[in-house]
């Protein structure tokens, strides 16, 4: 029996399900779980985030192919339909489910992972790494970081969202070496992809498309803003707006300059350390012996 990992990654998705992939797989110490990436870049340098093995199957349905019938299985993607999904929880002894929407449920057969959701079977909580928090020097003014992926150009299409505004820029991972280096002669400042999290713990204020890096932002004490894209799930909404993150809706230039005018004095809400919590909670269903 073998412990698998499976989330959904790719230029048109991002690295925000695979970042924290990358910290839950941390966080399980010496387990032997094998992270399987819908993306075959990633995979390859998924060592660099203290992940040793990984594998690129380029599709959710080629999870059989890697696996065996009662394995054992985390899945964070959106991917499959309800069918499929079922069939999953068949094949897998152990189906352990990250959920990001309010209105999920848990269904007979697996387990969730959710910020939202609590009862019997669930772990409520969000991933973000120890190491964010902390306490950093602020030594990076404003920082903008779009997200990983970028297959439209949306960045360049809402440069005006920026106008005005002393920031440096934050690089993504998918984005395309010509559309980089014209990026990089836009801005004063920029930061390349492997200097992300030195970045994000450094930045006072980060305007961020990414959810993920608004929950790490916050946890280490800066002041993220969120900048809700057209072309990605609004499932965070309520969260961010429990722990009081301001948000932009629809790259509205208005809405970010009243929220930078107030920045200084707005009241960002405590974010709570869930990693503990959670890789207990798989390591008890995994059956896996804790020390």
């Amino acid at each position: 029996m073998k412990f698998f990992y499976y989330v959904h990654t790719g230029h048109r998705i991002g690295l925000d399900r695979f970042r924290r992939a990358a910290t839950i797989i941390r966080s399980l110490g010496d387990i032997d779980i094998t992270l399987l990436c819908s993306d075959f870049r990633i995979a390859h340098i998924a060592r660099e985030f203290g992940v040793e093995k990984c594998v690129g199957i380029d599709v959710v349905r080629n999870i059989p192919q890697i696996s065996q019938f009662g394995d054992k299985i985390i899945y964070d993607s959106e991917e499959a339909n309800p069918i499929m999904l079922e069939d999953m929880r068949k094949y897998f002894s152990t189906f352990i489910r990250v959920s990001d929407s309010i209105n999920d449920k848990k269904e007979q057969n697996e387990l969730l992972i959710s910020p939202y959701l609590e009862g019997e079977g669930i772990c409520n909580g969000y991933v973000i790494d120890d190491t964010f928090f902390n306490t950093f020097e602020k030594s990076i003014k404003c920082t903008y970081f779009f997200g990983d992926d970028d297959y439209e150009k949306d960045l360049e299409k809402h440069i005006s969202l920026l106008d005005g505004l002393e920031i440096g820029l934050q690089l993504g991972f998918y984005y395309f070496l010509d559309y980089e280096d014209a990026l990089k002669k836009r801005f004063k400042t920029y930061y390349e992809f492997e200097d992300y999290e030195e970045v994000i713990q450094k930045t006072e204020i980060l305007i961020t498309a990414s959810p993920q890096a608004v929950l790490e932002s916050l946890a280490c004490g800066s002041k993220p803003i969120y900048v809700q894209r057209e072309d990605y799930t609004t499932d965070f909404i309520p969260l961010f707006e429990s722990l009081n993150i301001p948000i932009v809706k629809g790259f509205n230039k208005e809405q970010l300059n009243d929220i930078l005018q107030s920045i200084k004095t707005h009241k960002y809400h405590k974010i709570i350390q869930n990693s503990n919590k959670i890789s207990i909670f798989i390591k008890e269903n995994l059956e896996y012996k804790i020390n």
